[in-house]
């Protein structure tokens, strides 16, 4: 008919989902025409309160709050709800939500070494078929051969340097540093040969203790230890970088 207007209504709306049991937000699509009672049956199995314990109101797209729900015989259509509205489920139970997420009462299941040893199906038992990783002899041996050798090439580099001695430091990836060598040996912290360096600015990562323990004196941050092979010994002039010029 002229001049007649028809309001045309999606029967679907797209809301956003909260509840008092979580900080998660998450967004369902829902058919106007359900009742609230389907509405929260629908719920229950999203959120996890149940149906029967449940509240729902309405929030605004700007979360400002409209009403709650509170009639389940009603459709859901005949509520103020657009899209990106927001239905925040309150739960009833007593439920908590530390109670919903704590895995600690949750039974773990635990297999011994020996039992996993026997299963065909495993990563375990994959690896061995396939010769990889440390079931690789020659390549196991390969490696620890290679570390061997490295390890005597650190300490016979150690050995070359004293206490005392200006150096400069080249770590692949790192910038070039300059300063004196403050300590040579090893120590708890990590095994192998190191050198203790007391830098001549602020470069390093501590002031000569790691875990509790003194390896030499220096300011904070100026102090760090690097493997002897990056360290080169000779004639290093602290840099002058004319502080003192007027």
């Amino acid at each position: 008919m002229d001049g007649e207007v028809v309001v045309v209504t999606n029967p679907f709306v797209n809301v956003r989902i909260t509840s008092s049991l979580s900080t998660f937000e998450n967004r369902r699509r829902f058919n106007r025409g359900i009742t609230i009672a389907e509405l929260k049956g629908l719920l229950e199995m999203n959120v996890g309160v149940p149906a029967s314990c449940m509240d729902l109101e309405i929030f605004s797209t700007t979360n400002r709050f409209l009403q709650k729900i509170d009639n389940d015989e009603a459709l859901l259509g005949s509520y103020p709800l657009d899209d990106e509205c927001r239905i925040h489920v309150i739960d009833r139970s007593g439920g908590q939500t530390s109670e919903l997420f704590d895995n600690s009462k949750v039974e773990k299941f635990e297999l011994s070494d020996e039992a996993y040893e026997k299963r065909t199906e495993s990563v375990r038992s994959f690896l061995k078929k396939q010769n990889l990783g440390r079931f690789n002899e020659e390549e196991t041996a390969k490696k620890k051969a290679e570390l061997t050798s490295r390890e005597e090439q650190q300490k016979t580099a150690a050995e070359a340097i004293s206490v005392g001695s200006r150096c400069k430091v080249e770590v692949p990836g790192q910038p070039t540093k300059l300063g004196t060598v403050m300590y040579v040996g090893t120590t708890e912290f990590k095994s192998g040969s190191w050198v203790g360096v007391k830098y001549d600015e602020p470069l390093g990562k501590h002031n000569g203790t790691v875990q509790g323990k003194q390896y030499f004196e220096c300011q904070d941050k100026y102090g760090a230890f690097v493997k002897p092979l990056s360290v080169t010994v000779g004639d290093f002039p602290e840099e002058d970088y004319g502080l003192d010029e007027i």
